[in-house]
């Protein structure tokens, strides 16, 4: 360990959210990602059309052991309970350990203990909502928001008159990402679902990581119904081209979006409606809160205090 600001730290994590780790990676760090043969979720590595940068490097399960890190970074609470202890060797597990939380608690909505019970490791919340609900005990907390990055040159044209939504798996996923409210609106609202095994909600299909904010330009709004998570980084990279949000006033959305000035949230689902179908009414409006959207997204959610936030994490824990 050095206490030399520009040093560049070998980082060990692993593939659990593709593009959240892709802008993960935009920090000046070397990144291990432990591999599996047939790259199974959780040791995916760098497959896919992600563009990922040459400080990114595969690791095989069986290398590990035997590697110098800085800083093991854990994202799932199966790497936590299972790779840290058979994974690691002794030495690796008196390393610096950072621990990001992606989700807000899914057992009890305010007394759950997070798994992570340790005053010598740092706990991550990508949202403050996500702090706020977990129990985290005597471990050590921080909130390093979303920051994102989305194709050069593209931007909100909001031409189509229907919403989308952008969500994996919500016919599997159910109440909590809000399929009831989906089925609702798009009673009342035309909308397009987009995402993993959309078509069996009567979606699209998934569209692919990098065209997937060009493929949504054209859209009048973005529609967010889930009821229960952390902040969608579709939510952030809608925002970041000019997209107008609208939601559910629920988790940290609901300190995201103004009323108004780059969207509309509530909980009345009814007066949502009533909202998108103003929206396309009147694709002025919607202009006008798509900018009001970017600008939030500009100021809160750059890559660049993504990145600093990260570096400066990243050099506290390894100092």
């Amino acid at each position: 360990m050095s206490n030399n600001p520009s040093r560049r730290l070998r980082v060990l994590t692993w593939h659990v959210h593709g593009n959240y780790l892709y802008y993960l990676t935009q920090a000046h760090h070397d990144f291990y990602l432990v591999t599996k043969s047939g790259h199974p979720p959780g040791y995916a590595g760098t497959v896919g059309v992600l563009p990922w940068g040459n400080n990114v490097h595969e690791l095989p399960v069986d290398k590990v052991a035997s590697q110098e890190f800085d800083v093991i970074l854990f994202q799932h609470k199966a790497q936590w309970d299972d790779d840290r202890l058979n994974l690691l060797s002794e030495t690796q597990r008196r390393l610096p350990r950072v621990y990001i939380e992606h989700d807000p608690p899914q057992e009890n909505a305010f007394e759950q203990r997070h798994w992570v019970d340790d005053a010598n490791t740092l706990l991550v919340h990508v949202t403050h909502f996500n702090q706020l609900m977990w129990d985290c005990g005597t471990t050590p907390t921080r909130v390093i928001e979303h920051g994102v990055i989305v194709p050069e040159g593209v931007r909100y044209t909001g031409e189509k008159a229907r919403g989308i939504v952008v969500i994996n798996h919500l016919r599997q996923r159910g109440r909590r990402l809000g399929d009831d409210v989906y089925a609702n609106v798009k009673a009342h609202v035309p909308l397009d679902l987009v995402g993993m095994d959309a078509k069996s909600a009567g979606g699209i299909g998934e569209i692919g990581n990098l065209d997937l904010a060009a493929f949504s330009a054209s859209y009048r709004f973005f529609f967010n119904p889930i009821r229960w998570t952390s902040l969608g980084l579709a939510v952030v990279e809608a925002m970041m081209i000019g997209m107008p949000i609208v939601g559910l006033a629920t988790t940290e959305l609901a300190t995201v979006i103004r009323n108004g000035e780059s969207g509309y949230i509530g909980t009345d689902v009814s007066a949502l409606i009533h909202a998108m179908q103003r929206l396309l009414r009147d694709p002025d409006e919607a202009r006008g809160l798509g900018n009001g959207a970017r600008k939030v997204a500009m100021d809160r959610f750059h890559i660049d205090r993504f990145v600093r936030d990260w570096n400066e994490t990243l050099r506290q824990v390894s100092s």
